[in-house]
Formats: structure tokens, sequence, C-alpha cells
């Protein structure tokens, strides 16, 4: 998919590695120059090496979108060495590294971190570039939530909840923003295939695990996602042909959420 955003400026939060990464490589590829933020600095600057030994501008920043200084700090960099930001792509996002629980039982420290990167981690960039979005005359927001957001996932009521938290607040801000030329979406991605997420797929033979097996046969489409695949979808919504769309929430699922039902 080819898109012109040739003198765009994308931020792509958590975009060291997966999801983040392939939606970097797509905008880079297509013209804009991007700012790469992560936490892990590792994968943040080999990524931005990467794209820039492929001639396309690129930065990394070490950053934790929880940490509203330096996000603000990071925009100011930013913008000295790109200019204003007119894509955002707020794609940071966690869930909880412990086994999973009901909510009487849920970690309580897994529910702080998890709404503070995946749904607070969201306001404040988006609080850090809409200034500059304004002054230019307009910008693109895309919030990446899940389709955890969308369906009464069990066992994960942190992660569950920011995501749900996400997909309205894309929504609020597509009406509060749409009239100053800012138009905000939310992707909700289903089952990808990540190097995070490899190994919960497929056992040592090469086939899936019972578990995942399990879970694809819930997918239409009978396989999990790939990161190209959900960076496709970004890259349209910011694409100058996706002029008249606002406020949607867009699944990259496979089908998962539209009501697949097994025979039994």
């Amino acid at each position: 998919m080819q898109v012109d955003l040739k003198g765009q400026v994308a931020w792509v939060t958590g975009g060291g590695c997966g999801i983040g990464r392939a939606i970097a490589q797509a905008l880079a590829a297509n013209g804009a120059a991007v700012a790469l933020l992560d936490i892990n600095e590792a994968n943040v600057m080999e990524t931005a090496a990467e794209l820039k030994a492929k001639g396309y501008r690129a930065r990394g920043w070490k950053a934790d979108v929880t940490d509203k200084e330096r996000i603000a700090q990071v925009e100011r960099e930013s913008r000295e060495e790109f200019g204003v930001c007119s894509i955002l792509i707020n794609n940071a996002g966690i869930n909880t590294a412990k086994d999973r629980r009901p909510v009487h039982t849920y970690d309580e420290s897994d529910w702080h971190k998890i709404i503070a990167v995946d749904l607070t981690g969201v306001f404040h960039c988006s609080r850090a570039v809409i200034p500059g979005m304004l002054e230019r005359g307009g910008g693109r927001i895309v919030n990446i939530a899940s389709v955890a957001g969308m369906v009464p996932l069990r066992l994960q009521s942190g992660f569950v909840a920011a995501k749900a938290g996400v997909i309205n607040l894309s929504k609020s801000m597509a009406c509060e923003l749409g009239g100053q030329g800012i138009l905000t979406n939310c992707v909700a991605p289903g089952s990808t295939l990540t190097d995070g997420t490899r190994s919960l797929f497929y056992g040592k033979d090469g086939a899936y695990s019972e578990k995942a097996a399990s879970l694809i046969a819930h997918i239409p489409q009978g396989r999990p996602g790939e990161v190209e695949e959900i960076a496709a979808a970004v890259l349209f919504l910011v694409s100058p042909e996706a002029s008249y769309v606002n406020g949607v929430l867009l699944p990259v699922d496979g089908g998962w959420t539209a009501g697949y039902t097994r025979d039994w």
C-alpha cells in the first residue's frame, strides 16, 4: 500500500518493536519523518537506525509514556529536529506479566501500571502534540486499542478496562477535535503474531500450542494477524484518502469480533 505522507511528521509510541515497529516502517516508507518513542532504549535506537540506514528520516527517544514531563521534552526536541507532529500513533501498551486472575484477586499493581501505560499514556501524548497540530491546521491521531476493549474477555480486568477506555476516549477526541482539522480514529488488533507472542502460539514442533489452537478456533480466518496487517490499517487512516474518516473503531482481527460460532 502506497500513500503520500511527504512533509508529515509522525510520532509512534512503543515504536521499538512489534506492531509499533511495523507502523513506523510503513509511515517512513511512505514519506513521513518518524519520531519513535519506547521505554526500551536498545529496541527504539535499533529500529531508528534501521530506518535511517534505508534513507528515511527517523530518530528514537527513550521515553515512558506515563512520564508527562519526559513526553513534553520529546515534543520540544522532535519539533526542533523534524517540525510539528502531524501524525500521532498511540501504540505503547502492556498487559499483565503475571498469572491472570479474576477481578477480586487481580493484582492491584498490575491494574495501576496497565491503566497508566495503556490509557493515561494516550492522554499524555495526545496533550503534548495536539497544540502543534492545531497550529498547523490539523493532523491525524490513531490510538491502538484491542479487541479486549470490545468484548468481555475474562481474567484481564486491567487490560480490558484500559482498552475500552482508549476506544471511547478516541471517539470523544474525534468529536472535540474533528472540527479543527484533527481526525482521531482507533484500531483494535486481535491476536497478533509478534516476537513476544510467537512462543505463545507455536510449540517446539512448529505447530500451534493447545491453548493457541483453542483461541484460533474462534477466528474465522484461522490464524493470528501479522504486524504488517495492523500497520496497513493505520497507514490507511493517516492517508489523505481517509480525509472523511473520523471517530471510527476499526477491528483488525480476522473476523473474531464478528461473532464467529463454532460447531460443538
